[in-house]
């Protein structure tokens, strides 16, 4: 039999994760991203237990202990008082627990390390989807604005919330704006001028909050995050440029710790909130959706970016061992093992509720995608 070939579409977190787990399950895969580089933006991001776990497989655990910091807890406290609402204790007790770190870092360092676990000849960078169609024989067609052809035994769209496959597949959507936006950046510790800070806190506020926390393991660089009303604003660009003098002011009645991080920043991005219900099915035939091409959320349970790679882990087991004819039933045995969780963590990072109040988190950070059973696909 010969090698399954696959085409990942996008080299996002979910594709370079797909990507790692696919050519380590002995299958012929290749990257395609429209992107002509890769780019370190300014965010970060948490690594959970159960992201690091599948990480672990393919030996990035000691280049994300070195680039990412190592929190003793995600704290979660009231906006101006400082009361601990729910102190989720992370450090040596998580690891034990959940058998693996959980890791606070920079999206950049995050997309570095995944790309270093790809062989880099399989990464095509500069290759818009422009078409894509499946055949007779099971095969699948693509074609790229820069004129390059591929003809695939099977595709894997990981090309986010603006999927042009999905859209192919099953016509455009609209996204939920919520409402609300967000604040971001990364800046230089330094600029806090020997302040303390804590490791990673939520501050909850009646109708906002802020996530606050070190991005390198010498706390070097700060992150933070917020969400706030703003229903007129519906961007959704992370490049967009934030008024730091507005963000000062929506947080003028927090803790003085928040303000002193918001006194420090130099700039921002912003953008807006939008939510999506889960999709009735993620794929056809030869073609599946994976990560926010099939399951975006909101960020408020951190768990966007380990979602997708928890499918890769899954994606890989499904396709092992398996012909260009048993590739449209194990995409269904993928979606059939995946959806009930990412619909539930859909569901309940929606409510932006997690970790408010004393949580058992038990069913996010314990799971482990090289060990849940796969499930059977639903019949037709």
């Amino acid at each position: 039999m010969s090698r399954l070939s696959v085409a990942v579409i996008g080299a996002g977190m979910g594709g370079l994760a797909s990507a790692a787990a696919l050519s380590r399950a002995g299958i012929d895969v290749t990257v395609y991203e429209q992107a002509q580089r890769f780019t370190r933006l300014g965010a970060g991001i948490q690594i959970g237990c159960n992201a690091m776990k599948v990480m672990r497989a393919w030996d990035l655990e000691p280049v994300l202990r070195r680039e990412a910091f190592y929190p003793r807890s995600w704290n979660n406290k009231e906006y101006d008082s400082g009361e601990v609402r729910f102190d989720m204790v992370f450090g040596p007790a998580a690891e034990e627990r959940y058998g693996a770190p959980y890791l606070l870092g920079h999206r950049g360092d995050l997309h570095a390390a995944l790309a270093s676990a790809v062989p880099q000849n399989h990464i095509r960078l500069d290759h818009k989807l422009i078409s894509i169609e499946q055949r007779a024989d099971r095969s699948v067609a693509l074609i790229f604005a820069n004129g390059h052809t591929a003809t695939v035994d099977a595709v894997v769209a990981a090309d986010g919330v603006h999927s042009f496959v999905k859209e192919r597949l099953f016509g455009r959507d609209e996204p939920n704006f919520t409402g609300r936006i967000a604040y971001r950046t990364v800046f230089p510790a330094s600029l806090l001028n020997g302040y303390p800070i804590d490791d990673c806190t939520k501050w909850w506020g009646p109708d906002r909050h802020i996530v606050i926390y070190y991005v390198k393991p010498d706390r070097s660089e700060v992150y933070f995050v917020t969400s706030q009303p703003e229903p007129g604003f519906t961007v959704e660009s992370w490049s967009a440029t934030g008024d730091i003098s507005e963000l000062r002011k929506a947080f003028e009645g927090f803790h003085p710790q928040v303000r002193k991080v918001l006194e420090a920043c130099p700039s921002v991005h912003k953008w807006a909130l939008v939510d999506r219900d889960p999709l009735p099915r993620w794929g056809e035939g030869n073609i599946t959706l994976l990560g926010d091409a099939c399951h975006p959320m909101t960020p408020y349970m951190a768990q966007g970016a380990a979602m997708a790679i928890e499918d890769a882990a899954v994606l890989s087991r499904c396709l092992t061992g398996v012909d260009r004819d048993g590739v449209s039933d194990a995409f269904k045995r993928f979606e059939a093992t995946r959806k009930p969780r990412t619909s539930r963590v859909q569901a309940s990072s929606r409510t932006n509720t997690w970790l408010k109040n004393p949580t058992d988190p038990d069913w996010v950070y314990g799971y482990d995608a090289w060990t849940t059973p796969l499930a059977e696909p639903a019949l037709a």
